[in-house]
């Protein structure tokens, strides 16, 4: 079984932990009839709400789910899928949800996305997720220490749900800006492996923006069905809160995103200035090898003339010839000297 947790809370208060589905089912409607019967005899109506709570569940729990509930085909295809972007869509009483929660690994300096999908309906939540981290573990905790959210039904288990996962946001943003710091540091230190880990930073970064920036879009829309839907003044305004965060989230990836094209532009061009600073150094190199070269090499010249050993040869048999012929190779090495330490080659 893939349940990770399943309730059953009735006016704010558990009232019902069912092991499976099927005694979900039977205990649900035994709550309700239960509050029913209580309804008519004190005229006042208890909220009654399931909460089932799934792990990567079975093709044959989420047929369960379907029958039981009437959700609508395309919301379970989406969920049978995965790999879903942020939305609500509403098929009829049910309003279908996906949500990207997102956890910062410090082991790894990595941010893991995660995916959660919420259905909601006059008496029933079922959170389906894909990853290890949800944050669906806190928000439960939160709402059964809050009756008063559990008394809003379940759009108050879906407040609870967006506003844990985007607080969780935060940590997240934190851990990237300490990167992005370290990163600043690394350009201007010459570590080696700085672009691969801009590039590294970028694609998490992009990857955390395209999980946040159609929440905002997708909560407006939502919020347009607040009068039609009947919810709640109180759960309205906790829920525009969320959003603030929401567009606070995104306003800062946008921030970093930038901050990032930056430093892949200032890494690119001091990694250019570095090349060519290595350039620059291997040209003056070359210009005192090819100094020395020619020094030594002209007096070889005039060496080898000399050692030739013809018989005809201009002052071959001249007296002071083999003076001359070391005094030429030291003055030609000489002036050589001069003209290339003039030229600043050497």
């Amino acid at each position: 079984m893939s349940i990770v947790e399943s309730a059953i809370y009735r006016d704010g208060r558990k009232v019902e932990s069912p092991q499976s589905l099927q005694d979900t089912y039977r205990l649900l409607q035994t709550v309700m009839d239960r509050a029913q019967q209580d309804c008519a005899q004190d005229d006042h109506a208890d909220t009654v709400v399931a909460w089932i709570g799934l792990y990567r569940p079975s093709r044959e729990e989420i047929a369960s789910l379907t029958e039981h509930f009437q959700l609508h085909e395309l919301a379970v295809e989406d969920t049978v899928q995965a790999h879903q972007r942020p939305k609500m869509e509403r098929y009829g009483e049910t309003l279908f949800t996906v949500i990207r929660p997102a956890v910062y690994q410090d082991e790894s300096e990595t941010v893991e996305i995660g995916e959660i999908h919420i259905f909601t309906g006059p008496n029933f939540v079922i959170t389906i997720r894909h990853s290890e981290s949800s944050g669906v573990g806190k928000a439960r905790k939160r709402v059964e220490a809050d009756p008063q959210l559990l008394c809003f039904g379940p759009d108050g288990i879906l407040y609870a749900l967006l506003d844990q996962i985007v607080d969780d946001y935060f940590p997240v943003l934190s851990g990237l800006e300490n990167d992005i710091d370290e990163i600043e540091d690394s350009l201007f230190a010459g570590e080696s492996n700085v672009s691969q880990r801009i590039y590294e930073l970028a694609r998490e970064v992009n990857e955390f923006h395209r999980g946040v920036a159609p929440l905002s879009e997708v909560m407006r829309r939502y919020f347009a069905g607040f009068t039609k839907y009947g919810t709640h003044e109180e759960l309205q305004h906790r829920l525009r809160d969320v959003l603030d965060h929401v567009i606070q989230v995104s306003g800062k990836l946008d921030s970093m995103r930038s901050s990032l094209t930056d430093a892949m532009s200032l890494d690119s061009t001091l990694t250019t200035a570095r090349q060519n600073e290595a350039a620059m150094v291997q040209n003056d190199q070359m210009k005192k090898i090819s100094s020395w070269a020619a020094i030594l090499f002209a007096p070889s010249i005039v060496g080898s003339i000399y050692g030739m050993n013809f018989e005809n040869m201009p002052e071959l048999h001249w007296t002071l010839g083999y003076p001359f012929a070391l005094v030429l190779m030291v003055l030609v090495g000489v002036v050589l000297y001069a003209v290339f330490k003039v030229k600043d080659w050497l």
